[in-house]
């Protein structure tokens, strides 16, 4: 079912009255700023719109297309991008150890030079919760956007998506440090810990592909800004936004090498819990191959010393304390017991 939101501003400041079908007529007024936000759109509905735009159709058709990549196009009249946000949720303690922790919120936005039009799409998991817009409108209301334009828009939509994908970051970095004090508790780990460590990396598959491609799309949106001229104050909040999506790249990169080497540490615990055992084994296997050999003399059909003597049962008994007390005293202390 399609949703549409929207606002308008005239010289600076709110004013009511906005429709959908009136978005044209509002993008083409002097000193208008226009935010129309779509949810769920109904296809042909958005490619009415956006023959009456102007909008490139290849765009629009991205904009509803299933699995479209994070990345940013600039045409004569418009800029078009695809970003996703990122969401994470408290893993309980009953839950699947292939449980992801994500949940992704595609968005899609043409920039023009009156307006913005965001279309978002329903989150990729499938799960209630959906990004949350209106905290797009309140930095915008927070920073003055009204005075700077459709770039304060912009602004505030990416800079939302990136804390979000901060938070997802730190998220995944808390995880990781939970697995790698499981590993080294004095308790045995928890069930399921390869399992949960493995959809780590899978999230933190899923997590780089939206992140590192968002370095193009801020750094295209920083440099072909169509109010850059109007608005320069922005430059350094762009810059700014940059250097976040820098930070939050070298982030996920360190991640990787964490989460790599958390599985490669549990996969040697692993290793070295079955030498234990194996030793654990063997050191009790020769222990009781002493008796076993020693008392294996009494079923041959052989005169041997001692047979069928009291002497030779007390001989034979002590012999196999002896050996065994001495067998165990020195596996303890080689620590194979």
């Amino acid at each position: 079912m399609r949703q549409v939101r929207g606002r308008i501003w005239r010289s600076g400041k709110p004013v009511d009255g906005f429709t959908f079908t009136g978005i044209s007529d509002c993008l083409a007024e002097e000193d208008t700023l226009v935010w129309a936000d779509i949810y769920d759109p109904d296809h042909e509905a958005l490619r009415e719109l956006a023959n009456e735009l102007g909008l490139n159709m290849w765009a629009v058709e991205d904009a509803v297309a299933p699995k479209e990549r994070t990345k940013t196009s600039v045409y004569q009249s418009h800029t078009f991008f695809t970003v996703y946000a990122v969401d994470t949720r408290v893993r309980d303690d009953d839950a699947e150890p292939d449980t992801s922790l994500l949940v992704k919120h595609r968005i899609s936005a043409f920039v023009l030079p009156r307006g913005l039009i965001t279309v978002r799409l329903p989150s990729v998991n499938g799960t209630a919760t959906e990004f949350d817009i209106d905290e797009v409108s309140r930095r915008f209301d927070d920073l003055g956007g009204q005075q700077y334009g459709v770039g304060s828009l912009v602004h505030a939509l990416l800079d939302v998506v990136v804390d979000g994908h901060f938070e997802a970051v730190e998220a995944l970095d808390d995880a990781i440090e939970g697995l790698e004090d499981e590993l080294f508790a004095d308790s045995r780990p928890r069930r399921g810990l390869q399992r949960r460590t493995f959809q780590l990396r899978k999230d933190l598959v899923e997590l780089r592909r939206v992140v590192l491609p968002m370095r193009e799309v801020v750094s295209t949106i920083q440099h072909r800004r169509l109010d850059s001229s109007t608005s320069p104050d922005l430059d350094p909040l762009y810059a700014d936004l940059y250097d976040h999506v820098l930070r939050a790249s070298e982030w996920t990169e360190s991640l990787r090498d964490m989460v790599t080497t958390v599985f490669e540490t549990n996969l040697s615990l692993q290793d070295a819990r079955l030498n234990t055992v194996m030793k654990k084994l063997s050191g009790w296997a020769a222990i009781i191959a002493v008796p076993t050999a020693i008392t294996g003399f009494y079923g041959q059909n052989v005169m041997y010393p001692g047979i069928n003597t009291v002497v030779g049962f007390i001989a034979s008994s002590i012999l196999i304390v002896v050996l065994v007390i001495l067998l165990y005293v020195m596996f303890k202390r080689r620590d194979w017991l």
